[in-house]
Order: C-alpha cells, then structure tokens, then sequence
C-alpha cells in the first residue's frame, strides 16, 4: 500500500496543472456543501418552535385571557 500511495504521490508531482485543479474542485465540493448544510439549518431547522428543545413538551392554551384593568 506505501508503495501505491508513493507512486500516487510522484505522479501528482509530475502533473502540477491537474494537482492544482483536483485540490480546487475539492475545496469548492466541500465548501459549499458546507454553506448548503448551513442554511438549511439556520433556515430550516433552527425556525420551527422547539427544534432546539426537543424534550420540553409545547403545550397551547386556547383560552381566552381575562382582561385586566389598571386603574
């Protein structure tokens, strides 16, 4: 296996223009799947009431509130 990585290695060398292109495209694969993961759960996840809490019960009350008065 050393061998083949030390053959991989020499060859990358060898050819600077594609070793400059491969790491690109890598980089920028990466980077936005980073950004598109973000913002779907900065969007997505983080908006809907409870996502953060998943233990804690979301309880409504439907009943009106009686209206105070302050004199």
């Amino acid at each position: 296996m050393m061998n083949d990585l030390r053959y991989a290695f020499r060859q990358l060398l060898k050819n600077p223009g594609f070793t400059a292109i491969a790491v690109l495209s890598l980089a920028l694969g990466i980077g936005a799947s980073t950004i598109v993961f973000s913002w779907i759960r900065s969007v997505l996840l983080d908006a809907v009431p409870g996502a953060r809490q998943a233990d804690r019960p979301l309880t409504t009350d439907t009943r009106p509130r009686p209206l105070t008065t302050d004199k």
